[in-house]
């Protein structure tokens, strides 16, 4: 299985790394994960100009990657979950792309274009934090599947 977390995101050291590393190295039993990080100029310029404009340069830079996976966008007003629930998200599925999206969410055209739309809680988290809960509800997903015991 692939699983592709796609972010709009600098690629830039964080403190988040190490652990972002371990959580994937941890996955990688279950299924091979790609971090990939997506920002260009074009976001940059977006970002100076409005909320729609930097929406639309997500959506513009992220559109290639929706193709060919069961797609899930991470997005404040989606479906908040169970950890169980999320692990079905997993099953049975050859190719599994998550979306994070920049600062300003995503506009309604990509969220609809997405399988499906959940949210990580009704709190507010960096990108960066999302992430990283992302990817342990990834590990844990896998392990619920498996019925392995860090779940319990």
């Amino acid at each position: 299985m692939n699983v592709d977390v796609i972010s709009i995101a600098k690629k830039e050291r964080s403190l988040y790394d190490p652990l972002n590393k371990e959580l994937i190295k941890m996955s990688s039993r279950f299924a091979k994960i790609n971090d990939i990080e997506l920002f260009n100029k074009d976001v940059t310029k977006a970002h100076t100009l409005s909320t729609e404009a930097a929406q639309k340069a997500y959506t513009k830079l992220l559109e290639p990657y929706l193709q060919g996976a069961y797609t899930v966008a991470l997005h404040p007003d989606g479906k908040i979950i169970s950890s169980t629930d999320f692990s079905k998200l997993l099953e049975d599925k050859m190719s599994v792309k998550f979306f994070i999206g920049g600062a300003y969410g995503f506009e309604d055209p990509f969220l609809k274009q997405c399988d499906k739309v959940i949210s990580l809680g009704k709190i507010t988290m960096s990108h960066k934090i999302a992430k990283v809960v992302l990817l342990e509800q990834i590990y844990r997903g896998f392990s619920i599947l498996s019925n392995h015991p860090y779940h319990k």
